[in-house]
């Protein structure tokens, strides 16, 4: 056992961390049994969404978690699970009363200003390295 202060509290905080990340691929590896025994859109967005969470908190590194859910979305292919965008609800709108204008006299036609031609910019050329003269 430590016996510096500090020591002792990293030894607190790795116990602690070593919890979270065993919870955290614990996770990872239900989901995706869950979902290689019984393949469907939910247990493919739960895989996905733990894996997600495995690089978030820097558990797993990016491209790892990126080749696993290549490898969850050919077996949903191969299943023929059709991979749904999830849409969330549209936000409600609120129509707010407007006081209706007062009808003008004069009606002015609105002139547009004409649109200008985009024009592509040539890249700027890179002058090469001037070397460094030797002794």
């Amino acid at each position: 056992m430590p016996i510096i202060k500090s020591a002792i509290k990293r030894a607190k905080q790795t116990i602690k961390r070593r919890e979270r990340n065993v919870g955290i691929k614990r996770d990872i590896k239900d989901a995706t049994k869950a979902f290689i025994l019984k393949p469907t859109a939910a247990a493919l967005s739960a895989a996905h969404s733990e894996l997600d969470t495995a690089v978030k908190k820097k558990l797993m590194k990016k491209n790892t978690v990126a080749r696993r859910k290549a490898a969850l979305a050919k077996i949903a292919k191969d299943a023929g699970v059709k991979l749904g965008t999830a849409t969330k609800a549209a936000p409600k709108v609120i129509a707010k009363a407007v006081a209706p204008k007062a009808p003008t006299t004069k009606a002015t036609p609105v002139k547009k200003a004409p649109l200008k031609a985009v024009t592509a910019k040539k890249p700027v050329a890179k002058k090469p390295a001037a070397k460094k003269p030797t002794k």
